[in-house]
């Protein structure tokens, strides 16, 4: 079986990355001041909604709805965008739509092509793919512009570059542009303006994603904030957008809630700056061929677990990561994947289909169980009780451990009541190898616990038999 390229190949374990990432005071330093700007806004934004409950329980409903009933509404989703003039392919997997989308530029004849923002074409190493056909790939979201040109990967969903400031940004653009550019907001905004503009006006072929698909009327919707989709998605001869296939909804009027739930919830705006919808080709408007790429890439497996499944309700809002305490503290790239974040947590193993792999089995660890995302996933998936459903996959894959049989043993001792009086007072004899109240080093295999944390010495006598002795 082929790698899946959602996680990025030679990434360590998450607990490894996390430990590089917290020794990096600036990185921690950039991601607090973003997060807990963004967090404040969505807030601001969130409250002014007296509905916002209401809307959360539509769009899981919409979404369930969606997951339900996914065969026929792709089907239907196929009809209605052909009838219009586009044409749908199918991809099992990254390699197969890789092929499509670099097939489809060299029937265009195309050596360059200029992306919208797309977590669906990074999650199947598309750029990649493509430059290694012969076509190069030019992002004009600015953020991920960034990240290209410095040879990076993205940290967030929703702001690929959180982890940069904006002397690290124009330090990039000088390098990589050619430009002299100071680091205030507006002169990079504006070198990159220049930077993109003949890109638009010259290449032929564009490629997207998705944010939405309706599957009665055939229609693509993108939201984005630059005015570069826009200019992505009428000037080009071709546009080819990839799409999860789980993207869909039903009808218009199922949009509308989503309308409301993604801008507040993502970049805390009341309506979304641009938001692009077309429907197949129109005649002397807009690109004259459409191709509308599906992927499953691991989504049909993920599908068939009932308690796994409503990963696929994500609208890539991020609103999980700002709030997650894990990843303020050690980024997005600590995921070693396209998805990080508590989602990325519960996503990518999924979407990977392979607990025996360390990195993908290590992400359902990457939480503290909190249950912020929960609180503020507007569409309610439940992502806490996802990761610990995922834990106990990734131990039962493990299969025969020290750890397990250590389980095991404690089952076996809490089972009679004699058998764990006896264990208590031996554990008791712990006590003589504390320090000021606490053991702080254990031999192996305590030590795996006593290297991160401490452990409160247990007393002389236990309760059970305090109790006897003085109750009973």
């Amino acid at each position: 079986m082929a790698r899946n390229p959602v996680t990025w190949l030679g990434s360590p374990t998450f607990p490894k990355a996390a430990h590089t990432a917290l020794a990096d005071t600036q990185l921690r330093q950039n991601l607090r001041k973003a997060t807990g700007t963004i967090r404040g806004r969505r807030a601001a934004a969130v409250g002014e909604m007296t509905d916002w409950e209401q809307l959360r329980v539509a769009g899981e409903q919409i979404k369930n709805d969606v997951l339900a009933r996914l065969d026929t509404l792709l089907v239907q989703l196929e009809e209605s965008v052909t009838a219009r003039g586009g044409v749908v392919h199918w991809a099992r997997d990254a390699e197969e739509a890789n092929r499509i989308v670099l097939d489809l530029c060299r029937e265009e004849g195309a050596n360059e092509v200029v992306k919208v923002k797309s977590m669906a074409t990074a999650e199947i190493g598309l750029n990649e793919a493509l430059e290694a056909g012969g076509v190069h790939a030019i992002e004009t979201d600015l953020a991920e512009l960034i990240v290209q040109l410095g040879d990076d990967r993205p940290s967030h969903i929703l702001v690929p570059a959180i982890h940069r400031n904006r002397s690290e940004i124009r330090e990039i653009f000088q390098r990589r542009m050619g430009v002299e550019v100071s680091d205030e907001p507006a002169d990079l905004a504006e070198a990159a303006r220049v930077y993109l503009r003949e890109k638009f006006l010259t290449t032929k072929v564009a490629i997207s994603g998705a944010n939405f698909a309706v599957a009665d009327t055939g229609s693509i919707v993108v939201l984005e904030s630059e005015g570069n989709g826009r200019m992505c998605l009428t000037l080009p001869d071709t546009l080819i957008t990839v799409m999860g296939i789980e993207k869909l909804v039903p009808t218009w009027q199922d949009l509308e809630v989503f309308l409301q739930l993604l801008p507040r919830s993502s970049t805390a705006e009341r309506m979304n700056p641009y938001t692009s919808v077309w429907t197949g080709v129109t005649e002397g408007d807009g690109p004259q061929r459409f191709h509308l790429v599906l992927i499953d890439n691991g989504r049909t497996a993920t599908l068939e677990d009932s308690v796994g499944r409503q990963a696929l309700r994500c609208i890539r809002c991020s609103a999980c990561l700002n709030v997650c305490p894990v990843y303020e503290r050690t980024g997005g790239q600590s995921y070693g994947s396209v998805y990080p974040g508590p989602i990325g947590a519960i996503l990518t193993p999924q979407l990977v289909g392979d607990m025996h792999d360390p990195q993908a089995a290590s992400l359902p660890y990457a939480s503290s169980l909190c249950g912020a995302c929960f609180e503020v996933c507007p569409v309610r998936i439940d992502i806490p009780s996802v990761l610990t459903h995922l834990r106990a996959e990734a131990v039962e894959a493990k299969g025969l451990t020290a750890e397990s049989v250590a389980m095991a043993a404690a089952a076996w001792v809490f089972r009679e009541a004699s058998r764990y009086e006896k264990a208590q007072k031996a554990g008791s004899l712990a006590r003589f190898l504390a320090r000021d109240g606490r053991i702080t080093s254990l031999p192996w295999p305590g030590s795996k616990w006593t290297s991160s944390r401490d452990v409160p010495a247990p007393p002389s006598e236990s309760f059970r038999a305090w109790w006897r002795k003085n109750r009973g």
